[in-house]
């Protein structure tokens, strides 16, 4: 039997069991009771269902959903990488927003700065449950002699580990062939770090220098232990003195964050990368290598300093990273964007938001300006994909999306929204758009890596999945899609047929 209808069969006979002294509770302790989680929650009168060990309580009487924004994709990148190797990655590193959000969507873009909202969603085939997508988009990209000029400072690991190939060397060829593209207005600085940090290459502009870049590039070489603690400090220290007004500073740090030596508290680390961020608007880029990778502590860093992070593990990927994506999304369309989604509790009686645990708002912090956010650079989309549980016999609005962000130059708020009807879901995933099948593929891949932990409805098998993935590669005729069915292959999930 799936093992979501089990738990819900279960949780029902729970909830039918204790149907009267909820009643009871409720008049007495209603408004001392309320809590508010972003990700698992109840609308309004539905009672709160009991969930399997280990996941998150619901949350009574309350139908809001808000989360900072995240870009990130590390999570997928470092999970494909381990399985080519033939391992399987940690379920802690499984971030199925992050699986969710590394495949090209089908959101209408803007015109200007800002967000389009687009909301949709499908029957999942598990009674009353759907997936809900939530979608986000910038505008695309514009040429680059329109955007800002740059300030980046690169940070980068040359601890023993970084000689292991796909590391070291990948990140040198990257940066050689960046420094090429980049405009002779744009300014790059290099910092390296093993037992100490030093700076390489003081704030530099490109224009007439870029003979000495490449000097500075093809200096690199591995050394001993991995002081990152002192690397992201003496990183942002060199991104402070070279600091230029009316340009995008950033730091692009390059690493697999396996700290062991200097400052290896995270949180220690962290507070440095908030100071520098909040005075000075230098905002962090994080690319991950290797085999071991520290994905929480590249994430959490990231995190704080108002970036996101990426995992590169061929020269394919590296030079997507460092010459595509990096140049073109120097500039900012967003800062401290926030989305923050109200259910209907006429129509929806449960939903929870799969992933994004760890960029949770409270919910009366969505207009709080001074609350962070997220950053996010043009020809972005984020995904948010949601369980939702109707009602039954219901119909009418089901739920309205809202995304919040600050104009980067003026710090101006702005918001836009969008809504869906109970009327507008598919009748089956299958018959959705062919991109929001990927959204569910990636969103259920990560799920069984990370065993079942994120509770998706209508998980379907791994054979089903397998061929489903396939069937999708073969649809888009997307390159990343045919990636995906190659590790849904390689994960070897239980009960997959050869």
């Amino acid at each position: 039997m799936n093992r979501h209808r089990t738990r819900r069969r279960t949780r029902a006979a729970l909830l039918a069991a204790s149907a009267a002294s909820a009643l009871l509770l409720t008049a007495c302790g209603a408004a001392e009771n309320h809590t508010n989680d972003s990700n698992h929650t109840i609308a309004t009168g539905a009672p709160a269902p009991s969930r399997a060990a280990g996941d998150e309580t619901a949350a009574p009487s309350d139908h809001l959903s808000t989360f900072a924004l995240d870009v990130d994709t590390a999570s997928y990148g470092y999970a494909r990488r381990t399985l080519a190797d033939g391992g399987r990655p940690d379920p802690s590193t499984v971030r199925p927003e992050e699986f969710v959000n590394s495949f090209r969507q089908d959101y209408r873009t803007p015109e200007h700065n800002g967000f389009t909202v687009t909301v949709d969603g499908a029957r999942t085939g598990e009674p009353n449950w759907s997936l809900v997508r939530v979608g986000l988009a910038t505008r695309p990209a514009t040429d680059a002699g329109e955007r800002p000029p740059a300030a980046l400072t690169f940070v980068i690991d040359v601890s023993g580990s970084m000689g292991e190939p796909g590391r070291l060397d990948l990140a040198k060829k990257s940066l050689d062939t960046m420094t090429d593209r980049l405009r002779d207005d744009d300014s790059v600085a290099l910092v390296t770090f093993s037992e100490h940090a030093e700076t390489d290459l003081p704030m530099t502009r490109l224009g007439g220098h870029r003979a000495e870049i490449h000097d500075a590039v093809d200096r690199l070489a591995p050394l001993s232990s991995t002081n990152l603690g002192e690397g992201v400090e003496t990183g942002y220290a060199t991104a402070v003195e070279g600091l230029r007004k009316n340009a995008t500073n950033r730091v692009v740090l390059i690493s697999d964050a396996l700290a062991n030596d200097g400052e290896t508290d995270p949180n220690a680390i962290l507070r440095r990368i908030d100071g520098d961020r909040r005075e000075y608007g230098i905002t962090l880029f994080g690319v991950g290598v290797g085999s071991d990778y520290g994905d929480a502590l590249m994430e959490r860093l990231a995190d704080k300093g108002d970036g996101h992070t990426v995992y590169v593990s061929d020269t394919a990927t590296a030079a997507d990273v460092f010459c595509r994506q990096l140049p073109q999304n120097i500039d900012l369309v967003a800062r401290d964007a926030k989305a923050q989604v109200a259910f209907d509790p006429h129509t929806v009686a449960e939903f929870h938001l799969i992933g994004y645990q760890d960029r949770k708002v409270a919910d009366q912090d969505f207009r709080n300006d001074t609350v962070d956010g997220g950053e996010v650079g043009p020809g972005h989309t984020v995904t948010a994909l949601y369980a939702v549980r109707t009602n039954p016999g219901t119909d009418g609005h089901l739920a309205t999306a809202t995304v919040r962000w600050l104009d980067p130059d003026t710090r101006t708020p702005h918001e836009n929204t969008g809504a869906i009807e109970t009327d507008a879901l598919h009748d089956d995933i299958w018959s959705a758009s062919p991109r929001f099948q990927v959204t569910a593929v990636a969103a259920y891949f990560a799920d069984a890596l990370a065993d079942g932990k994120y509770d998706i409805p209508g998980a379907p098998s791994p054979t089903k999945l397998r061929s489903w993935a396939t069937a999708l590669a073969r649809t888009t005729e997307d390159k990343q899609v045919t990636d995906l069915a190659t590790a849904i292959r390689e994960a070897g999930l239980p009960g997959a047929a050869d």
